[in-house]
């Protein structure tokens, strides 16, 4: 009876979870309505909840690798940026120092032992709007394989920005590192805007809260300890209250920002006019050569840290970010050379647009000139080329997927007539004209891609381990001009190709017991036929060179005794001549010198 009443009271004591629940449910709907509700663990993904299995095991971290040198990472970088050559030159040397001095000090545990002081190579990028800044950093970040995350700096207040705080740009890098907070903890933290929480220059007294952002960052860009738990988050204080019920314990999982690099960005508008009267200031004197204060060619490139304070940046900010890159405005000509270029995202992402309905676009020459005139003319950089292209080839987009159109060659009078091109699109009769033009332009597409991957044939040969000889850039320059990629996805896949004819040499050993050695021209062959047909298939090749070659291989080897065999080009294209060749060659001699 004791015990009983023991029970019951103790069933008083501990209520059923799923009345709390719906108590709290009813309280939070009568208050904030609709908005905020309980998320039971049953609701939750999986993958937010911790792993019910205590005894799987905990996958290997990779190790930090990184194997480049600046020079090599700005010879990637010519590839995709247009122009910006200091900017390149300096982003890479720093970058490269930057991981180099990570890498060094997991080597030798006595690099830099506890160095007090020590600076890193936070980076603070100053250019107009449209130079590529955003883009330079994403390519670096993909290229060495680092996490990377982007904010925003208008999006900060002095204690966060919406959402979130300041420490949520380092729990977004553990989250891109896929939960490996070694990873994230050798990172890149981009942050874009950043001149917007500079203080207001016409406010009398301190602009509180742009100088406070600027301090809240000051640790993170420095070193400091950020908890991974987010406060007031139900999903974080759900996952905390499931490890302590399994482990007893208190999760305090964080990141550390000791080699997180961080990379600032701004247009910083009026920063030339700020430089140009501390210059004009400066020359006044006695001998001095006087200097237009309206002249504003290459007043950033003398920007100095205290242009930046009194632009409205804390001097403690400016001393954390020790590396300043400019980026120069782009010319009428250096907006075609971005839309020239093969690997740029604004022709390729259109070539996407259209395809997603099967038609294949190829762009005349002219008309990039054209439309870098145009974007030239908005004065916003690279992104005016995204508003002039779209505008250019609305019509076309918004009518050819309701036709039997399938190519669609965009022509100086496509921009000038509009409606005119797109009845002849669609004519029946002109299909043919149509057809030619299209095949006119592939060929001078092809040709300007030949003569770009000769250009840089070192640099992408080295990349991607492939020797480019003329047959390779040949396939190479068919398959861009085929299929939508860049360069380097083209290489890669020729890389594929070529490793891929390499196996079924093997396969034809392990299966038919002959051992066979396909030339480089007979792979070359194979695979710009099969760039030809769009259809690269090793099981089929494997089986075709079966079916060319394997009687008469066997029958080879009972006449000469031979069971190597090297198949060329000329074998390829003629397999009988080829097998009878062979036969008629004297028996195989091991002993013989030829």
């Amino acid at each position: 009876m004791i015990k009983k009443n023991q029970q019951t009271k103790k069933n008083q004591q501990m209520p059923d979870p799923r009345i709390i629940e719906r108590e709290l449910g009813d309280f939070l709907a009568k208050k904030f309505g609709g908005r905020v509700k309980i998320v039971s663990p049953a609701d939750v993904p999986q993958e937010l909840l911790p792993d019910e299995s205590d005894n799987k095991p905990v996958p290997r971290k990779k190790k930090f690798e990184f194997d480049l040198k600046p020079e090599e990472l700005v010879a990637h970088l010519d590839q995709y940026i247009v122009k910006q050559d200091q900017a390149k030159a300096i982003l890479s040397t720093k970058i490269c120092t930057h991981y180099n001095r990570i890498k060094q000090a997991h080597k030798d545990e006595n690099y830099a032992l506890e160095l007090v002081g020590g600076i890193k190579n936070n980076v603070l990028m100053i250019g107009p709007t449209g130079v590529g800044k955003t883009y330079l950093i994403k390519l670096i970040a993909k290229k060495i394989g680092v996490p990377f995350v982007k904010g925003d700096a208008t999006k900060f207040s002095e204690t966060g920005y919406v959402g979130g705080d300041v420490d949520d740009l380092l729990r977004d890098l553990v989250r891109e590192a896929d939960g490996d907070i070694k990873a994230a903890q050798n990172g890149i933290v981009y942050i874009d805007e950043i001149d917007k929480i500079a203080s207001n220059q016409h406010t009398i007294g301190n602009d509180i809260s742009r100088t406070g952002v600027q301090r809240t960052l000051l640790k993170p860009m420095e070193e400091t300890d950020v908890e991974l738990k987010v406060p007031h988050d139900p999903i974080s204080v759900m996952q905390e209250i499931e490890r302590f019920r399994k482990t007893g314990e208190r999760d305090k999982r964080s990141i550390n920002t000791k080699n997180v690099l961080f990379i600032m960005s701004g247009a910083f508008n009026d920063l030339e006019e700020l430089i140009n009267k501390r210059l004009t200031k400066q020359s006044i004197g006695f001998g001095a050569q006087l200097k237009d204060a309206r002249s504003k060619v290459g007043a950033l490139q003398k920007v100095k840290s205290e242009d930046l304070v009194k632009f409205g940046f804390e001097s403690e900010f400016i001393g954390r970010l020790p590396v300043t890159a400019i980026f120069e405005k782009l010319s009428e000509d250096d907006l075609y050379q971005i839309l020239k270029n093969p690997n740029n995202p604004v022709v390729l992402s259109k070539k996407l647009d259209f395809a997603a309905y099967q038609i294949k676009i190829k762009i005349e020459d002219q008309v990039l000139r054209l439309l870098s005139q145009k974007a030239a003319e908005e004065n916003t950089g690279a992104r005016g080329l995204v508003s002039a292209i779209e505008d250019a080839l609305m019509l076309f987009e918004k009518h050819l997927p309701s036709t039997q159109v399938k190519y669609f060659p965009i022509t100086t009078e496509a921009l000038a007539d509009p409606q005119q091109t797109l009845d002849k699109l669609k004519n029946p009769h002109q299909e043919k004209e149509i057809k030619a033009l299209f095949e006119q332009l592939s060929q001078a597409e092809c040709s300007y891609v030949t003569d770009y991957i000769n250009s840089n044939r070192k640099s992408l040969s080295e990349r991607y381990g492939l020797p480019l000889t003329g047959a390779r850039i040949k396939n190479i320059a068919a398959y861009y001009n085929r299929q939508i990629v860049d360069i380097g996805g083209a290489v890669g896949k020729i890389k594929t190709f070529c490793d891929q004819i390499k196996e079924i040499g093997f396969l034809f050993f392990k299966n038919q017991d002959i051992n066979i050695v396909i030339e480089n021209d007979a792979a070359d062959f194979i695979i710009e036929q099969a760039i030809l047909r769009s259809n690269f298939n090793p099981k089929k090749i494997h089986k075709h060179l079966e079916n060319y070659f394997e009687y008469g291989f066997k029958l080879v080897y009972e006449r000469t005794g031979r069971n190597r065999f090297f198949i060329t080009k000329e074998a390829i294209i003629a397999p009988d001549e080829y097998i009878n060749r062979l036969l008629n060659q004297p028996p195989f001699n091991p002993n013989s010198d030829n």
